[in-house]
């Protein structure tokens, strides 16, 4: 389309870019965007949007244009002289038409401007002006030109630091970070500097808001500027330190600057208010070296505890919600930042923490409002509270004044709650089990500081409310079921806090009394345990409240688990001394009985409640992963009686469809627990439920022949629960002895069933899942488990079995469809089976010549049904799906390695897109996938090195690898151009690994590698290519044309010293 047909198509293309961005029928703006799509596609169309933008007045083709300009310069390749010819015409059209230009058009061109400036920052001196120009466009606007210059230059700014801090699509991060730090040392600094110029000049007159809003966004933008590469997430709540370069210290300790900023927030609203304190949140997070001095540091420190004292005494803001978040931040920054020695040292700070404290207690009270900023400020007490230890002098600190007074606070506050929620509704704490997390993370700091008047008042809070809720439970009488339910919410929240509490007894040391307070309050718990599964409350396992408390219940057992059960608990312990005296609990063992009696009681009463069983199940298998609180739960008759009774009969949570996950959950605990005695009678007994539901399908499937009638006489709950069951025991099997009583059980008895419901199910996503995934479990080798004797058949027979499960599931799963969820119905199957072929092929348990030798096509019919799976899903969607990509590239590892001439006999096609995979893996930023690549590659790579054509021992594989790479001989060379690529321009962790195919890609194509080094050299900007070819002349020195391992070293130390020298010098 010429530039005359395009003007006089203007209006139609007007019309079309107006339906695109603001038409509510989604048929016209599919329609629009297929004909508009083409003006981003090639470089050919930047004149068609340059006289767009000339010579349209519509807004949605102007940013029609500018937003196809950007995709443009993002993926295309333009001239430097061409880009240079755009940045001068977009910075004139900014100054020449940007006031009169609609918001979103201008946000558009700003954006084309900084991408620009980004992509071209190392091509061109003029790039690297854009701070100065943005300065033009401010100047513009206060000597008499209009404000909007003054919005455009400060937005430009702002797009600037945005653009520069956030990693572009399609460009390395190792590109980025390189492009971000120049920035940062070069033009940042100047950027901050108009930022606070731009405050001072707008604070106190009545310029724009919006103005107000893109100098303070500014301010913090650059404060927030990823300075040495952690990628920060701005959303973080728990910020680290801010590593500012020393160059921006007068700006830090000029006292002007906090002031600027105090000064700014108390005479703004939201969002400017809050604004201005995440900048002092940010300034109070700077690194100690940043200051020039001690005495510095100090003042500093003191000039933000004097502003946020001043603050508080005025209640300046803080009736707005955004502003009393961060300002709860910036709290929570002064002891994160600081020592309480340094706080304790200040004049102020007696004032200060009082009136802290009395804020805290404000606050906490004020539950409904500050439910999100409790966290900082509990977290500023604690991290106090925790310094306690290491304070000297004798300024006194004030803490024991305060923190009693806040902890009854945070306690009373939370009883509160309860109520108001069950009479008002609302949204419940309870409910919120993050910031719940939060809070019984910082509390035990708080009630174990002077603990035997928290333990005190925790004990007057918990006895009338436990006496009430017995009473409740012995009576017969109707009941106030709102009263009920605020009872169980104020004693959820009991149990919680006494749990924390017990579980910061890992973080003191000393005080046997402190283990008195900690039997008495936990002797309460266990108390009202006694009472909860009796009576009335029986009726009650339905309610949201009740399975609440249970929850609570759950969360103090783990707790008191981790400190007073276990290997490192002494039985003198004076918690048990306590629990004995008022309960009769008088070591763990009984304890394990207790909290056992309550699994057996949860699993039985909540079956319909996910949360409660999950929850149940964690405590369970964490009980029996300790070896000595397993050996005593061995010891209990209720684990006997588990160990024989453990059908939906007596568990009914599983026949419960959402507690299909939880089933391998029970199995792999009950397992773990059987197996650790030899006892395979009891192995026996254990399974025989088991047993009998495999027979059932046996016989319903005629021994597995007809997986038809199967299908239609068994619903696929049963066989769903079955495997994930099966799948429990499996990974509960870590020894060659517990391995061999399931294997011995299973084969061969129960394979045809095993392979007759996935013919019956292949077409059901949950039922093969499930399937897959033991198979996939019963297959790996881990630690050592399948170790069959010299003379045993088994591992042959257990790959035959491999084979044809992968045959069966295969040749259904290509026959289906297209499908609207590719990765549920079709890829998540296909990468489980690949993953139970590489999990066989590696598990070195199997001599897998015997196939060939012996005629039997196992082998080669599990190889070929898995490259037909993999080559059914697109190159872009393997890695797209990260578990598809891991598994996809763990089997060409393999395959690699062992079986490189399966690979080598495929057709031409096949082997082109196995490589360009490869190629494509390598580029990964997973560590582990490039590295698999890297030794697929290598492993690939050498054997045609020793035995292609002409060499000493050429295979008919090696010289199906020549057929290929002669009609595509750029499929290796591409391969070495991207290995060079990574290791000498980019920051990559493993480079050892990416080292090693270099030099056999290298000897297979020595022809190549000339006119490849001289692509590489050619590919720089034109001051490095003299550099770069020098140290690639270094990189074949002394290494001779084998792969010996001494050969290969020497190229990967050659290849080290290159990599160094150039990066050093650029």
């Amino acid at each position: 389309m010429s530039a005359e047909h395009l003007l006089t198509s203007l209006p139609a293309l007007e019309a079309a870019a107006e339906r695109l961005y603001i038409s509510q029928v989604p048929q016209e703006r599919a329609q629009a965007e297929q004909m508009l799509r083409v003006f981003g596609t090639s470089t050919e169309y930047v004149a068609h949007c340059k006289t767009i933008l000339d010579n349209s007045t519509s807004p949605y083709a102007q940013v029609l244009a500018s937003s196809s300009l950007i995709k443009i310069v993002t993926e295309h390749t333009l001239s430097t002289s061409v880009k240079l010819e755009m940045r001068a015409y977009f910075l004139h059209y900014l100054d020449s038409r940007g006031p009169q230009l609609e918001a979103f058009v201008a946000t558009s061109l700003i954006q084309l401007l900084c991408r620009m400036t980004k992509l071209g920052w190392f091509e061109d001196e003029a790039y690297r002006v854009l701070a100065e120009e943005a300065r033009n466009f401010l100047e513009k606007g206060t000597t008499g030109g209009s404000q909007t210059h003054y919005l455009l230059g400060l937005r430009i700014l702002n797009m600037l630091v945005s653009e520069m801090n956030s990693p572009t699509a399609g460009r390395s991060l190792t590109q980025h970070r390189k492009t971000a730090v120049n920035f940062r040392d070069q033009s940042l600094y100047k950027v901050f500097q108009l930022a606070l110029t731009a405050l001072r000049h707008l604070h106190g007159t009545a310029a724009d808001e919006k103005l107000k809003e893109q100098a303070v966004q500014l301010a913090l933008q650059c404060l927030s500027f990823d300075f040495v590469g952690t990628c920060l997430d701005e959303s973080s709540e728990d910020l680290g330190t801010i590593q500012v370069p020393s160059a921006w210290r007068p700006s830090i300790e000029d006292p002007s600057t906090l002031q600027l900023f105090i000064d700014f927030y108390c005479a703004t609203q939201p969002p400017l208010s809050n604004m201005a304190l995440e900048c002092m949140v940010r300034l109070a997070s700077v690194r100690r070296s940043l200051f020039s001095s001690e005495t510095e540091r100090s003042n500093f420190l003191s000039r933000l505890v004097n502003g946020t004292r001043d603050l508080l005494r005025q209640q300046s803001g803080l009736a707005h919600h955004a502003n009393y978040h961060e300002f709860c931040r910036l709290l929570g920054r002064l002891k994160a930042n600081y020592q309480l020695s340094e706080l304790v040292g200040l004049e102020s700070y007696k004032e200060w923490i009082q009136l802290v404290a009395d804020f805290t207690i404000s606050s906490l009270n004020s539950w409904q409002w500050a439910s999100g900023s409790v966290y900082y400020l509990l977290g500023l007490w604690s991290r106090l509270v925790s310094s306690m230890p290491y304070l000297k002098g004798d300024a006194p600190s004030q803490l024991d004044v305060y923190v009693p007074k806040i902890t009854k606070a945070y306690i009373t506050s939370r009883l509160e709650s309860v109520q108001a929620v069950v009479m008002q509704g609302g949204e419940d704490p309870l409910d919120n089990e993050e910031q719940l997390q939060d809070q019984m993370d910082s509390l035990p700091y708080l009630c174990r500081f002077q603990y035997s008047e928290t333990a005190e008042y925790l004990t007057s809070l918990s006895d009338p409310l436990i006496a009430a809720y017995r009473s409740v439970g012995t009576s017969t009488a109707g009941q106030d079921l709102k009263q009920l339910e605020m009872l169980e919410g104020q004693l959820t929240w009991l149990v919680h806090i006494i749990g924390a509490v017990v579980r910061g007894r890992m973080n003191t040391t000393g005080a046997d009394a402190h283990e008195t307070m900690d039997g008495d309050l936990a002797a309460r718990v266990f108390g009202l345990l006694q009472l909860v599964d009796a009576g009335y409350h029986t009726t009650r396992y339905g309610e949201h409240s009740r399975q609440r408390l249970d929850l609570a219940f759950l969360s103090f057992f783990q707790n008191f688990r981790k400190v007073y059960v276990g290997e490192q608990v002494m039985h003198s312990s004076k918690v048990y001394l306590k629990l004995n005296e008022r309960l009769g609990l008088n070591d763990h063992s009984t304890v394990l009985n207790i909290m056992l009696s309550k699994i057996a009681t949860n699993l039985k009463v909540f079956g319909s409640c996910e949360g409660v069983v999950e929850q149940t199940l964690t405590l369970f298998q964490d009980l029996a992963a300790g070896y000595m609180s397993g050996k005593l739960l061995l010891k209990l008759e209720a684990i006997a009686f588990l160990l024989t009774h453990h059908t939906s009969d007596y568990f009914p949570f599983l026949s419960e469809p959402s507690n299909l996950r939880n089933r391998t959950t029970f199995y792999h605990t009950l397992a773990r627990l059987l197996f650790m005695e030899d006892t395979p009678a009891k192995f026996k007994s254990f399974v025989a439920p088991l047993q009998q539901v495999l027979v059932g399908l046996a016989s319903a499937s005629s021994s597995g022949s007809n997986a038809a009638t199967l299908r239609s006489s068994v619903p696929k709950e049963t066989v769903i629960g079955l495997f994930r069951d099966l799948r429990g025991v499996a990974t509960a099997t870590n020894s060659r002895r517990t391995y061999g009583m399931l294997f011995d059980w299973l084969h061969p008895a129960h394979f045809p069933t095993i392979l007759a419901c996935l013919e019956a199910w292949a077409d059901t996503p949950e039922v093969t899942t499930a399937l897959l995934k033991f198979v996939v479990e019963f297959v790996l080798n881990k630690t050592q488990r399948l170790t069959f004797d010299s003379s045993s058949p088994n591992g042959i027979l257990l790959f035959r079995e491999v084979s044809k499960v992968i045959v069966t599931y295969g040749s259904r799963v290509l026959q289906l469809g297209p499908a609207g969820d590719p990765y549920g119905q079709k890829y998540k199957g296909i990468w489980i089976c690949i993953t139970i072929l590489t999990r066989a092929l590696g598990g070195n348990y199997v001599n897998f010549g015997v196939f060939e030798l012996y005629g039997d096509p196992a082998l080669k019919d599990a190889l070929d049904m898995s490259l037909k799976l993999v080559l059914s899903i697109p190159l872009n969607d393997i890695l797209a799906y990260r578990k598809v990509s891991k598994a996809y590239f763990a089997l060409l590892d393999v395959l690699c390695h062992n079986h490189s001439n399966v690979i080598a006999t495929r057709d031409t096609t096949t082997f082109a897109f196995l490589l360009n995979s490869l190629d494509a893996g390598l580029k990964s930023l997973d560590v582990s996938i490039s590295s698999q690549c890297a030794a697929a590659v290598d492993n690939l790579a050498g054997y045609y090195f020793k035995h292609m054509p002409g060499s000493e021992s050429p295979t008919p594989a090696a010289a199906a690898i020549a057929e290929h790479l002669r009609q595509r001989p750029e499929l290796l060379p591409q391969i070495l151009s991207t290995l060079f690529e990574i290791v000498l321009f980019e920051d990559c962790t493993n480079q050892w690994s990416l080292s090693r195919p270099m030099l056999s890609l290298i000897l297979v194509n020595e022809r190549i590698y000339g006119q490849l080094k001289q692509q590489i050299v050619a590919s720089q900007m034109p001051d490095r290519q003299q550099h770069l070819a020098a140290c690639l002349e270094k990189l074949m020195l002394d290494v001779q044309r084998n792969m010996e391992p001494k050969n290969r070293d020497r190229f990967t130390q050659n290849l080290t010293i290159v990599r160094h020298d150039f990066r050093t010098k650029v």
